[in-house]
């Protein structure tokens, strides 16, 4: 039995081909692909689709193809067919999505073992349909398309040899149709990037009680993200009389509607839009040192990196009661959970929270400790243990076969 394979990687993620032949590619998905390197002996190959124009993320890389540690291949997904696409050793990671729902029958014909790494329910699928969809007719169309997607993927994961689900969500929706599911929370926070506990205790002891309460949001500015609601959480704030300042960290479509909304209805002196701070050496050390609270108004349940990014620094959140934030606070046992779509709500527990420092540093604490056993290293560590386990019982446990998976609920 061959334990040691070529890795091969399908990411989600697309990298554009500059006119001077270089590469763009996001800082995450490089991360990401060397933290795998440090933990498998064997060849990497990167497959990622081909994005026609450059791409709008955040944290973009120009790098030369041949200035990669490891192979990166540029392919269509729809194109890969047959197992010869693959090393003969291959283990493939594909991501759960409608592009590659046919990639773990492709493996099973070309007995090759697959692993899906799952990221987005159903639930929160349709979460951003209607997040990002005003046309009624137009929403139930794209509904009912995810609702035949979902039986689909649901397929595709049985037939797989292994499942790593990115958050709470999907780790519920499929564990039970694929024995090797393995759940884990994402984030870039390296072992020396950690808050420390002293970090915490000094944050809290050398506060100034005339100081407003720092809260912070950080992330794209779009509306899948909620960050429309942020302005609405401010005024009420500011209405209720806290003593707050309100920083917003990132970039995105919303960004110069919720500066003219900051102008006009007078939110200057409270929230400050900070625009996009370098992760490790500006934003990282910002919220350690400087913030109290996260306010996130997440309106769907991806599982954002932001959770257990925003944890590791020693601050606590209190966001939205989405799919992905209520598996994070009930594993951490750290956070607050606030009513959907409830901004007024939201200010009210923020305004709680505001008198109670004590527990405020709990919190924190609580959330740090939590962090500490999810660090970079340790998640991409169990990750790759668990394909080394898969590999090691492939052509043992048979996978589950398309008769034995359970109907769409």
């Amino acid at each position: 039995m061959v334990r040691q394979r070529n890795l091969t990687i399908l990411s989600s993620e697309t990298v554009a081909i500059l006119p001077d032949g270089q590469i763009s590619i996001t800082e995450k998905t490089l991360d990401g692909v060397l933290q795998y390197a440090r933990f498998w002996s064997n060849p990497i190959t990167l497959v990622m689709e081909r994005s026609p124009i450059q791409n709008a993320n955040i944290g973009l890389l120009q790098l030369k193809r041949e200035e990669l540690p490891f192979k990166l291949q540029v392919a269509s997904f729809a194109e890969i067919q047959d197992g010869n696409s693959f090393s003969q050793h291959a283990v493939v990671l594909a991501s759960a999505s409608y592009q590659q729902n046919h990639i773990s029958r492709v493996c099973h014909a070309a007995n090759i073992p697959c692993i899906y790494l799952s990221e987005y329910s159903l639930q929160t699928r349709k979460q951003i349909v209607a997040a990002n969809t005003n046309n009624p007719l137009l929403r139930l169309r794209r509904n009912i398309w995810q609702d035949s997607q979902e039986k689909k993927q649901r397929r595709s994961i049985a037939l797989a040899n292994g499942l790593q689900c990115n958050g709470t969500p999907t780790y519920e929706a499929y564990r039970s149709i694929n024995p090797n599911s393995l759940l884990f929370f994402d984030t870039r926070i390296t072992e020396e990037m950690l808050a420390t506990e002293e970090v915490v205790e000094r944050r809290y002891s050398q506060r100034d009680p005339d100081r407003p309460l720092h809260l912070l949001f950080s992330g794209r500015l779009i509306k899948m993200k909620g960050v429309d609601h942020l302005i609405k959480v401010a005024q009420q704030l500011k209405r209720s009389g806290l003593h707050f300042k309100l920083f917003i960290c990132g970039d995105g479509e919303l960004s110069s509607t919720m500066e003219s909304q900051i102008a006009s209805q007078g939110l200057a002196d409270c929230v400050e839009m900070m625009g996009v701070l370098d992760f490790k050496t500006e934003l990282v050390p910002f919220v350690k040192e400087k913030i109290d609270l996260f306010v996130c108004c997440h309106r769907q349940g991806d599982p954002s990196c932001t959770y257990l990014e925003t944890m590791a620094c020693g601050v606590p959140i209190v966001g939205y009661n989405n799919e992905a934030f209520r598996g994070v606070v009930e594993y951490s046992k750290a956070g607050w959970l606030s009513p959907m779509n409830r901004p007024e709500q939201l200010a009210k527990k923020i305004v709680e929270l505001s008198s109670s420092p004590d527990e405020l540093k709990a919190m924190s604490l609580k959330a740090l400790r939590f962090a500490q056993q999810n660090t970079f290293e340790k998640t991409f560590n169990r990750r790759v243990v668990h394909i080394h386990a898969v590999v090691d019982q492939f052509g043992v446990t048979a996978p589950i076969q398309r008769s034995e998976v359970p109907a769409l609920s």
